[in-house]
């Protein structure tokens, strides 16, 4: 029952695509992440995500459209569904997903599959 601060847990960190664990509930991990560029399409076979910008501006693309977000937004995408991100300069997203999820879910890329279970 410790008290987190978003703004000092993003200061911990500089890297890309590689969430950092700073919360459980439930079953569910809340998560960290900056990002910038475009991320690998993919799906969760099982788990929704949730996705909430806490700084710039962020989207989630999906085939047949995209959702543009900034602070104070979220979207979740449903298991199952094919979706990428993205974000054309630097922003900080909260994520909701159950614990031990690969963030590239069905895919596994050398350069952005991150390592499962970091906390900071």
């Amino acid at each position: 029952m410790n008290k987190v601060s978003v703004p000092e847990k993003f200061s911990l960190f500089s890297e890309h695509w590689r969430p950092k664990t700073v919360g459980e509930l439930n079953g569910q991990e809340v998560k960290v992440v900056k990002v910038q560029g475009v991320f690998p399409w993919h799906h969760h076979e099982t788990e929704d995500e949730m996705f909430l910008v806490w700084k710039g501006r962020f989207r989630v693309e999906f085939r047949d459209r995209i959702v543009d977000m900034g602070p104070g937004e979220f979207v979740i995408v449903p298991h199952g569904v094919e979706h990428r991100t993205a974000a054309d300069e630097e922003a900080e997203v909260i994520i909701f997903e159950p614990a031990a999820v690969r963030n590239t879910g069905n895919v596994v890329d050398e350069t952005y599959t991150a390592p499962m279970g970091v906390r900071i």
